[in-house]
């Protein structure tokens, strides 16, 4: 069901927008994980290859990555 409300796949590729508002490791992200809306927005968990940790943002906040295979 999730499917249909995200835009984007788990082990997809993306890169995080910047913002001033987070710090974040530059590169790009693989999609983890798809987490219900809150509100209106769908969530998405990622994860850097540069950061031990992992990452829930709104889809908004990521674009399509040019390339095709997170590494």
């Amino acid at each position: 069901m999730t499917d249909l409300i995200h835009k984007f796949k788990v082990g997809q590729t993306v890169d995080l927008i910047a913002s001033t508002f987070r710090s974040a490791a530059a590169g790009h992200y693989e999609i983890i994980g798809l987490r219900p809306a809150d509100g209106e927005v769908p969530r998405c968990r990622i994860k850097s290859i540069s950061e031990l940790h992992e990452r829930v943002v709104a889809e908004s906040d990521l674009v399509p990555s040019a390339h095709m295979k997170f590494d």
